[in-house]
């Protein structure tokens, strides 16, 4: 038993890594898809992700967590509201993580990154009774003084940071409360949005104006919403497999590689923001090392 839920937790801490390394990707590509707005980016994104999850379900042999659902509604039509309120939170933090780059907000959503997995490890600790460890502590601790640092040095938390950093512990604790806490749920909350989705995509190719500018996007966009899926896919199966505290912490990884994708599109880091950038390294360290010393002190099976 327990080495399968070793098994289950080294593949949520991959899935989580990967999940990363992909959105940092994504932010780094995101300003070459202007001047698409942020509200077609998220359509596309959007209609792409539903094929992509049902194969994800089929090929996995999990379609009947969608099926589930599927009856679950016909059952009680009115579970279709928490779903879509789900849907919608969802669609919110893709749509501001392409909105921001492109529009000179980025440092704001990264710093909504920072604080989101101090969110979840609060979350985990007293909703779910999450068990950590004195590193743990000690990372989510220096990682909050970095944070508190960085908004008492700019004077407030912009409506991006609360966005990011309260936005998905709700998304989370929701779909954990609905039971629908996996690639099913995901692709519910989708489906119900995309006639939504096809609208404001729909409206870009009628205007026309933002083809003629940026031909590429034929192919650059449905890639990336292709690579932005996965992305989010692995995301949510990380949430799944992980104890929602340690899936912060290792959250953390997502907002220092938008700082290495930032740095790269051109901005730069203000002398202030060291003692931030500084104190997240710090916590992702502490949280490597601590989770590589458990897995030398844990007995061997015999």
């Amino acid at each position: 038993m327990r080495g399968a839920l070793n098994s289950t937790g080294g593949r949520g801490a991959l899935a989580s890594v990967a999940s990363s390394v992909f959105f940092g990707g994504v932010y780094f590509v995101t300003p070459m898809l202007a001047p698409a707005s942020a509200e077609a980016i998220w359509g596309i994104r959007n209609l792409v992700a539903i094929p992509m999850i049902a194969l994800a379900l089929i090929s996995l042999r999990q379609w009947r967590f969608a099926a589930e659902i599927g009856t679950r509604i016909k059952r009680n039509p009115l579970l279709i509201l928490p779903i879509l309120v789900c849907g919608t939170i969802i669609m919110g933090q893709l749509w501001v993580f392409s909105w921001a780059p492109m529009h000179g907000r980025g440092l704001n959503v990264a710093l909504g990154y920072f604080l989101l997995p101090l969110v979840l490890v609060v979350v985990g600790r007293f909703l779910y009774r999450d068990q950590l460890t004195w590193w743990h502590w000690t990372a989510a601790g220096i990682a909050a003084a970095g944070v508190a640092f960085q908004i008492v040095r700019v004077g407030g938390i912009s409506w991006e940071t609360l966005l990011v950093g309260f936005g998905y512990p709700v998304y989370f604790v929701l779909r954990r409360a609905m039971g629908m806490a996996h690639l099913g749920g995901m692709f519910w909350e989708f489906l119900l949005l995309s006639p939504l989705a096809l609208f404001f995509l729909v409206r870009e190719l009628v205007d026309g104006s933002t083809l003629a500018a940026n031909p590429a996007l034929v192919w650059s966009a449905p890639l990336f919403a292709l690579w932005t899926g996965v992305a989010l896919m692995l995301y949510v199966v990380a949430s799944r497999m992980l104890p929602i505290s340690i899936f912060g912490l290792l959250s953390y990884l997502e907002p220092a590689l938008l700082v290495v994708a930032s740095i790269l599109i051109g901005e730069s880091i203000q002398r202030g923001e060291y003692v931030l950038y500084g104190a997240i390294w710090i916590a992702v360290l502490i949280v490597v090392i601590g989770g590589l010393a458990q897995l030398r002190q844990r007995p061997n099976p015999s």
